[in-house]
């Protein structure tokens, strides 16, 4: 399983939101890249970047940021937030982008999700998707789709998507363990997806369980700004997996 590190961006800085709330925002790091060239250091390869200005804006407002991390580490980036045209995920890929995640526009476009899948290939696009009480959750999460999640997830995966990044809104920076339930459901409903766990993971046995459960990848967010998985800790699950 890939362990990817998360660095959501406001103000060009790293934060972290509680629940998605924006009003929660706590900076850890004034500067994104010497939090991403620390990952780096410890033998991670992937990194999270959300635009979270991007994700209000309804489009990219932190491509620099995102550039600087992906010209400056030899991490691959998978970023998200504010993807609401064909001008925005090209700036995206522009700017260093391995991959990008598509959340809300999934919801509200899913003629031009489609084209772009076309266009891009199933290895270059993730769906984003964001369940607040079982439902898709759009617009930093700050509304409710009414769309049940394994429902959009099914969809999708049948019209080609491979990658899905399933965020429990409710667990996100709770540092209350992974939504381990959700991602059973939609693995043994879908056991080809490479499903991305983001969202509650507090412990190095959080991370062994969706390991076990047969997710591609997890995010990790606040555990590591707050010192509750060190970097040497995820070095060595690293080093395990080789």
């Amino acid at each position: 399983m890939i362990l990817i590190p998360a660095i959501d961006i406001i103000n060009g800085q790293c934060v972290r939101l509680t629940k998605g709330d924006y009003d929660t925002k706590k900076v850890y790091h004034e500067d994104p890249v010497e939090a991403a060239k620390a990952f780096e250091g410890a033998g991670l390869t992937h990194v999270h970047v959300v635009d979270l200005d991007g994700a209000r804006a309804k489009h990219i407002v932190n491509a620099k940021v995102l550039e600087d991390i992906a010209t400056k580490t030899s991490l691959q980036v998978d970023f998200g937030g504010g993807i609401k045209s064909a001008t925005d995920l090209q700036t995206a890929f522009d700017c260093g982008a391995s991959q990008v995640t598509l959340g809300s526009i999934a919801v509200t476009a899913p003629e031009l999700v489609q084209e772009w899948l076309n266009t891009f290939g199933a290895a270059r696009l993730i769906l984003g998707a964001d369940a607040k009480n079982r439902r898709i959750a759009t617009h930093g999460w700050e509304q409710d789709s009414g769309i049940d999640v394994l429902d959009f997830v099914k969809d999708y995966a049948q019209k080609g998507f491979e990658y899905v990044l399933c965020t429990d809104v409710a667990k996100d920076g709770m540092l209350a363990g992974p939504s381990l339930e959700l991602y059973y459901e939609l693995l043994a409903a879908l056991p080809k997806i490479a499903l991305i766990a983001s969202g509650g993971v507090s412990t190095m046995d959080d991370l062994y369980q969706l390991e076990e459960l047969g997710c591609s990848a997890a995010i990790i967010g606040k555990a590591i700004y707050e010192g509750k998985i060190s970097l040497k800790e995820l070095e060595a699950y690293q080093l395990e997996q080789n």
